[in-house]
Order: C-alpha cells, then sequence, then structure tokens
C-alpha cells in the first residue's frame, strides 16, 4: 500500500500546486477561468482524442469493461436517486440534492487518467479512457436531467439534447473511437501536433483541479458533505468493483475500473451547479473533501483491489 501511495504521490503535489499557486497574489484570478475553459474545451478533449484515436482494443475485454462501467454508474445513480426522499425529509432541498448527485457520480477523470498512467503506463491510460468513453455521455445525461429535474428550474429535454450533443468531451472521445474504428489515417504532423497539446493536459488539468479547492471547507465539513464524499469515494468503487468481477473483469481493467470510481468528482460539475440553479457551494465543499481524503482512501481502494485481481 505503501508503493501505491508513493507511486501516487506526484499527482497530489500537483493538485496541492494548483492549491497555492491559486493563492499567490502574483498570478492574477482572471488566469484561472481561462484555463479552466482551456482545459474543458482544447486539453482534454484533444488528449481524449489521441488516446482513443491510437488505442489497441484488440488487446483488451473492451465489452466487459465497458459494460461494468455503464452499469455501475446505473446502479449508482439509483442508489443516490432513492435517498432523496429520506434525504428530503430532514430537510435536503432539491439544489442540494443535486449537488449531493453529481459529487456522488462524476469522477475526475484528470487525475483518473495521470493516476492511471503513472502506475500502469499507455496500457492503463487506454483503459481509463475506454471508461470514460462509454461513460460521459450516460452520466452528462443523468446528471443534466436530475439539474433539470430537482433544481426547481425549466425542465426542457431540448436543453438537455443540446447541451450533450455539444460537450467538447463528447465530441473529442467520439472522433477518437471513430478514427480507430474506421481505419482513417490522421495527417502525421496533425497528429503531432494534438500530441503536443494532450502532453500537457494532465499536468496542467491536475493544477486546476487545485486551484478550484476550497481549503476551509475540509477544516469544517457539513453533513451533505460527508456523505457525498462517502458515497463517491467508498461505495461508488464498492459497487462498481463488484460488478466487474460479476462480469469477469480482472487484473489491470479491474483496478483500472476501480481506480475510476475512486477519484474525486470532476470540477466540471461546479459550473453546470452555477449555471442550473444546484448548490454551488455545496459542491465545492464536496469537491475539496473529496479531494483531501482520496490521499487516503485511493491507495487504500486500488491495495485491496489488488488483492482482488492478484487473486
Amino acid at each position: 500500500m505503501l508503493l501505491i501511495f508513493e507511486s501516487i504521490l506526484p499527482i497530489f503535489l500537483l493538485v496541492l500546486l494548483g492549491a497555492l499557486l491559486k493563492r499567490w497574489p502574483l498570478i492574477s484570478d482572471s488566469l484561472w477561468g481561462g484555463l479552466e475553459q482551456f482545459g474543458f474545451y482544447v486539453l482534454f478533449p484533444a488528449l481524449l482524442f489521441e488516446t482513443l484515436a491510437k488505442a489497441d482494443f484488440s488487446t483488451m475485454d473492451t465489452g466487459a469493461v465497458g459494460t461494468s462501467a455503464v452499469l455501475s454508474v446505473g446502479v449508482m445513480s439509483a442508489l443516490v436517486l432513492g435517498l432523496w426522499r429520506p434525504l428530503h425529509r430532514l430537510g435536503v432541498e432539491g439544489p442540494a440534492f443535486t449537488s449531493i448527485f453529481q459529487t456522488a457520480t462524476r469522477w475526475n477523470a484528470f487525475m483518473a487518467l495521470a493516476i492511471a498512467e503513472k502506475l500502469f503506463g499507455q496500457p492503463g491510460l487506454t483503459l481509463v479512457a475506454v471508461v470514460m468513453a462509454v461513460n460521459i455521455i450516460p452520466l452528462n445525461v443523468i446528471n443534466v436531467g436530475v439539474m433539470i429535474w430537482f433544481s426547481g428550474g425549466r425542465r426542457s429535454f431540448m436543453d438537455l439534447v443540446v447541451r450533450i450533443v455539444s460537450n467538447p468531451i463528447i465530441l473529442g472521445a467520439g472522433l477518437g473511437v471513430l478514427v480507430n474504428v474506421s481505419g482513417v489515417t490522421v495527417y502525421d504532423p496533425l497528429m503531432t501536433a494534438v500530441d503536443l497539446v494532450a502532453r500537457s493536459s494532465l499536468g496542467l488539468g491536475l493544477i486546476m483541479v487545485g486551484a478550484g479547492l476550497r481549503i476551509m471547507d475540509a477544516l469544517r465539513p457539513r453533513a451533505n458533505v460527508i456523505l457525498a464524499t462517502a458515497l463517491k469515494l467508498l461505495v461508488f468503487p464498492t459497487v462498481t468493483t463488484g460488478i466487474a468481477m460479476l462480469f469477469g473483469v480482472h487484473g489491470d481493467a479491474l483496478t483500472m475500473l476501480a481506480l475510476s470510481a475512486a477519484v474525486p468528482t470532476a470540477m466540471n460539475g461546479y459550473l453546470l451547479a452555477k449555471q442550473m440553479g444546484g448548490d454551488a457551494p455545496l459542491y465545492a465543499a464536496a469537491a475539496t473533501v473529496q479531494t483531501v481524503a482520496a490521499v487516503i482512501t485511493i491507495p487504500l481502494v486500488l491495495y485491496l483491489v489488488g488483492q482482488f485481481a492478484a487473486g
């Protein structure tokens, strides 16, 4: 377990660097909003496109991995939705529930990809990219749907459709898979340019994760934040590992599935919460506490799943 912790420690050091840089007075606050948009619209789609376009799917059981990933999201979403009535009776309103739901089901792919590459190299990166490719659309459909339904705003099916088809992450992953399965050869200088952009995405993405943290919220977490943290860091990887084992997934693929479920929530859900009437402060607090707690829970999950995978 110590070896796993030391292997992923550089990932969390970059997150810490981002938190420190955000508070450095010599760097303008206006930088971070632009970097966030740059990552969402350019860096991350480029990384997914390149990874999936070049992936050798013949070396892995993508059917079992993809099915396990999608079912895990479905089961986890149903589980959290089942908490709505008891939470509502305890005083949790719709906007707060949407942030609990989002932070319990979304996952920080920047962190998952960085850890996968650190532990397993290109094969690990490809496995996590496969999980992302099959889960991006279901996750966004479910989360946007929950936001529309519970936030108290206008419920529009067209708004849901537009958000899904215009998502740059979905477009990047979809184009990568299309290039891969069609056998189309991308002009080499163009692919090299995409590769140069993609290389910078993981490091910069982790720094942006740190910049988005609210440190004081980690020191006094509320009950809703603790619940969202337990659901995301403990329940989600347990559900995912169990489903994957039922489908015969083992070895590195099982570990990468568990990793994808064990990382903290994605920061882009905070923007969705702000734009669609969710509880954005609750989302930011949960994301911060999850990121801090994940320093301990991710090595623990990977160690335990590694024991199953080896057996």
